[in-house]
């Protein structure tokens, strides 16, 4: 299926379909610590589950504390300036900064700057062949 820019929300959906989406159509979720967009959320032909979102986090704020999970992760520094832990050891971050965690690496993100840290984000476990 050709992609195609669609005028609902974020795609959930059993089997995620090509798509092409800008940050209105993704679910927004504001909250204290900034704002979560989710685009994309569900299966696809090669992964068991494919989540991508961006997070606008504010100054001084984090996510969440550092954790881990089963999914592989990719996160993407666009704007801003922070630092992100992995397995213990914190590293500055900037425009330009992609990170690779693997499963159950624990990593974790704050932003240190005076102003928003935008980063994308794009989270997926395989399916088992």
């Amino acid at each position: 299926m050709a992609g195609v820019l669609l005028g609902g929300k974020a795609l959930q959906a059993q089997e995620l379909p090509s798509a092409l989406l800008d940050s209105h159509h993704a679910r927004l979720e504001a909250g204290p610590v900034g704002e979560h967009r989710v685009y994309f959320e569900g299966s696809t032909d090669g992964l068991k589950s494919l989540v991508v979102g961006s997070l606008a986090l504010k100054p001084g704020q984090q996510p969440h504390s550092p954790h881990t999970h089963a999914d592989e992760e990719i996160i993407a520094v666009f704007e801003g300036t922070g630092e992100i832990t992995m397995d213990g050891r914190s590293s500055d971050i900037g425009p330009g900064t992609v990170m690779y965690a693997a499963p159950y690496c624990l990593h974790g993100l704050r932003n240190t700057g005076s102003t928003s840290l935008m980063i994308y984000y794009f989270k997926w476990i395989a399916k088992r062949l």
